[in-house]
């Protein structure tokens, strides 16, 4: 019954508000939906044009943006902590170690989930529902939003997706948040210091929260669904 002490103690952690780790789980979410925020709308305006547009390089792009899928978060935070650094292009703003930096850092990992899946699901879709917008007298845009809006719970799956793994990466933030205790330290990084501590009480709690999250997200989803008849 040894595992029953510090699964007890997460619930209690959990149950009575502790406040460092109530901090740590709030930095984790708000910082994640910023950059799914940011990101969205470009991310899946690249995806329908990719979808709808032939052009000079188009296969050799989906083909990079689907190898982006599977590229180490951690070399992502490399570059961007060679970026932000005090020697790096973009030292000057100052923003290594602070939460704009793992905000960037998801973005950049966010970023070709949202594309592949709104690439998928354009696709998916019948064109004459882009051509007959645009025969009704629909400018380009209107005719992508009606486009979009067909393909809306192929949309969610790209944006609620790109949650998950930014919601649960540890390797990028890291490198470019430092796991600063009450500023950048987040839902990840603090379980991967809590277990390496041997304290794993509040590692418990945020893995229960994690899996919380993730339950979460598949519930909404398939709530959606239903709602849109697709019980």
């Amino acid at each position: 019954m040894e595992w029953f002490e510090p699964t007890g103690l997460a619930f209690f952690l959990l149950l009575t508000g502790d406040a460092d780790l109530w901090r740590i789980i709030f930095t984790s979410l708000i910082c994640s939906v910023i950059a799914l925020l940011l990101i969205s709308p470009a991310a899946i305006a690249l995806g329908f044009l990719i979808a709808k547009i032939t052009f000079p390089g188009r296969r050799a792009l989906v083909v990079l943006v689907q190898a982006l899928l599977s590229f180490p978060t951690v070399v992502v935070g490399l570059v961007l902590y060679m970026l932000l650094s005090r020697q790096g292009p973009f030292g000057f703003l100052k923003l290594l170690f602070t939460p704009e930096a793992i905000i960037i850092g998801y973005m950049m990992i966010a970023f070709p989930v949202l594309v592949v899946f709104t690439l998928s699901a354009v696709q998916g879709a019948d064109p004459r529902i882009y051509e007959t917008a645009r025969s009704l007298g629909a400018s380009p845009l209107r005719s992508a939003l009606t486009t979009l809006f067909e393909v809306r719970f192929g949309v969610m799956a790209a944006v609620f997706n790109g949650f998950g793994r930014v919601v649960s990466e540890v390797g990028c933030a890291i490198m470019v948040g430092g796991n600063i205790a009450g500023l950048t330290r987040n839902i990840p990084t603090a379980i991967a210091l809590e277990t390496s501590k041997g304290e794993f009480a509040q590692g418990i709690a945020l893995g229960f929260v994690l899996i919380a999250v993730a339950i979460g997200i598949n519930a909404a989803l398939a709530w959606l669904q239903g709602r849109g008849g697709l019980e």
